[in-house]
């Protein structure tokens, strides 16, 4: 079972690189109001990916009880 995480990711073409774990914190700090920057050091990925990330989540509209 894949979900909208894993999805974007995917579609990124960072289904390799990235975890369906980490594409979720990403998504998860996101939401709890942390900068592309601050996401971006935590997490040790470069900021262009976590913004990709974001912007894709949004287009899904997907909500975090659907991750």
């Amino acid at each position: 079972m894949q979900t909208a995480s894993t999805n974007i990711c995917e579609r990124m073409g960072h289904s390799q690189e990235l975890s369906e774990f980490k594409c979720g914190t990403v998504i998860g700090c996101h939401l709890c109001n942390k900068s592309i920057h601050e996401i971006s050091l935590l997490l040790n990925i470069p900021r262009s990916t976590v913004s990709g990330i974001i912007t894709k989540w949004k287009q899904l509209g997907t909500t975090a009880t659907q991750l």
